[in-house]
C-alpha cells in the first residue's frame, strides 16, 4: 500500500516536505521511514537529500516523544569583534590618526603608506594586541572597508567654478568680440604661454606606427615653454619656444616681433588692438612690469590696447588653447629628446590646415622685475578700467598715456 501511495503522491509528498523546517521537517521523515519499513533511512535520505544522521535525529524525536532545539547560532567560530569587543574602535583610532596634518609633530600620525600590514603592525605597537590573537590581513581588510575606509583615490580641491563677474565677463568679451569681428580697423591676437615640456627620452602617452622606445623613468631638469600667439581672425599660429622663464617682458616682447613681422607697424587703417589673456601671474593686469610695458607699446605704435582677460577657471576659453591640444596631440607618439625636436615637431603641425610660424628665443630673460607702488599709481590714472570688471577689462589708449604719464618713466 505504501509504495503504491509513494508512487503516485511521490512529487506532492516531496514539495510538502521541503516547506516544512526543523524538527517538524525531521519527524515527517521519520513517520515515512516508519511506515516505509526496512531500508527507510537510505531510501528517505536518498529522495529527499538529507543525510541519515538527520534522518535517525528525526526518529529520536519521534520515539522520545522530546523535540531537539536547534543552536545554529552557537556552531562555528565566533565573530572576532565578540573575542576581540575593542578591535573596531582601535582600527578607526589608528586610521583617523593618518588625516591629522601637523607638520609639528604634535600627533601620533604614522607619515607612511596606511596599509593593511602596516595596520596590523600599528595595532601591535599602538593598542597591545599580539599577533596570535590578531585576525589574518584578509578578515581586517574587511573590517576596515565595512567601517567605511575603503581605498580611494588621492584628488585634488575642486576649483571654485565662477566668481561673482563671471556672467558679466563673458557678457563684455561676446560685445567686444562681436564689434571686433565686423570692425577690420581691429587686430584680435590671443596670447597664452603652454605648460612647460620636459625634454629627454620620455614617454608622453601617444601612439606610434614606429617602435619608439623611451626610459622607464622621467626624470630630468631641461625644459623649453612654448608661447603662442593666434590672430584670432584669419587662425594663423605664431609659437616662439623659450628657453628661460616666460616673463612679462618676454611676452611683449614676443607681441611687439609679431606686430613689426605682420606688417602692423605703420599701418595707419588699423586703431585697436585686442588681446585676449589669461590672467595669469605674468600678464595679469596688476603686473606691473607687463602693463607699463604695455602703455610703452601703446604709445609706440599710436594703438588703442584693449586687455581682454578671460575670468578664472575659465582659460579654456581662450582660442590659443585649442593649438595646445593639437600640439600636444601632434607630438605626444614621438620622443622630444632635444630643444630641435620641439621646434621641428612645433613646425610640422598643423591648426586649421597652417603651419605656425616657429621661433627659438634663447634670450635668458630677468625675473622679479617690476614698478615700485608710487610709480604704478601713476600708470593706474592713464588707464580705463571697466567698471565692475576693471581686473579683467582695461584699455590703454596713447593719447592719455602721454598726458598722464611722464615719459621719462617709460624708459
Amino acid at each position: 500500500m505504501i509504495n503504491n501511495f509513494w508512487g503516485k503522491c511521490k512529487d506532492v509528498l516531496k514539495d510538502a516536505v521541503e516547506k516544512l523546517k526543523g524538527s517538524d521537517k525531521r519527524i515527517v521523515l521519520a513517520q515515512i521511514v516508519q511506515e516505509y519499513g526496512s531500508g527507510g533511512q537510505t531510501v528517505v535520505a536518498r529522495e529527499f537529500r538529507i543525510g541519515r544522521d538527520t534522518v535517525r535525529k528525526g526518529l529520536h524525536e519521534v520515539i522520545s516523544g522530546f523535540k531537539c532545539e536547534d543552536a545554529f547560532n552557537l556552531r562555528g567560530r565566533k565573530k572576532i569583534t565578540d573575542k576581540l569587543p575593542k578591535l573596531e574602535e582601535d582600527l578607526k583610532g589608528i586610521i583617523d590618526s593618518q588625516s591629522q596634518t601637523d607638520p609639528k609633530f604634535h600627533s601620533i600620525r604614522l607619515y607612511t603608506r596606511l596599509t593593511i600590514t602596516e595596520i596590523r603592525k600599528q595595532l601591535i605597537q599602538q593598542k597591545g594586541y599580539t599577533e596570535i590573537e590578531l585576525p589574518t590581513n584578509q578578515t581586517l581588510n574587511t573590517m576596515v572597508n565595512k567601517l567605511g575606509y575603503k581605498l580611494k583615490k588621492i584628488q585634488k580641491t575642486k576649483p571654485l567654478k565662477k566668481i561673482s563677474q563671471t556672467n558679466a565677463i563673458f557678457e563684455n568679451l561676446k560685445e567686444v568680440h562681436e564689434k571686433a569681428a565686423e570692425d577690420d580697423t581691429v587686430v584680435r591676437l590671443s596670447i597664452d604661454a603652454k605648460d612647460r615640456v620636459k625634454i629627454g627620452n620620455f614617454s608622453r602617452g601617444g601612439d606610434s606606427r614606429v617602435g619608439t622606445q623611451a626610459c622607464d623613468h622621467d626624470f630630468g631638469d631641461e625644459f623649453v615653454t612654448p608661447f603662442g600667439i593666434m590672430n584670432v581672425k584669419d587662425g594663423t599660429v605664431d609659437i616662439s619656444i623659450a628657453l628661460s622663464k616666460v616673463t612679462a617682458d618676454f611676452i611683449v616682447d614676443r607681441i611687439e616681433e609679431y606686430w613689426n613681422g605682420h606688417d602692423f607697424k605703420g599701418n595707419t587703417s588699423i586703431k585697436t588692438l585686442i588681446l585676449n589673456v589669461d590672467n595669469g601671474p605674468e600678464c595679469h593686469s596688476r603686473r606691473t612690469q607687463f602693463i607699463k610695458r604695455m602703455v610703452k607699446f601703446s604709445i609706440q605704435y599710436d594703438i588703442i590696447v584693449l586687455l581682454a582677460y578671460y575670468p578664472p577657471y575659465h582659460s579654456k576659453y581662450n582660442p590659443i588653447e585649442r593649438v595646445w591640444g593639437a600640439l600636444e596631440q601632434h607630438w605626444n607618439g614621438d620622443l622630444l629628446d632635444s630643444t630641435q625636436s620641439v621646434v621641428e615637431f612645433s613646425k610640422s603641425m598643423k591648426y586649421k590646415g597652417l603651419h605656425p610660424a616657429v621661433t627659438l628665443v634663447e634670450k635668458i630673460y630677468e625675473t622679479g622685475k617690476g614698478l615700485e607702488n608710487k610709480v604704478m599709481e601713476i600708470y593706474e590714472t592713464a588707464l580705463d578700467r571697466m567698471e565692475g570688471i576693471g581686473k579683467w577689462f582695461l584699455s590703454i589708449s596713447p593719447s592719455k598715456c602721454k598726458e598722464m604719464i611722464n615719459i621719462e618713466l617709460l624708459e
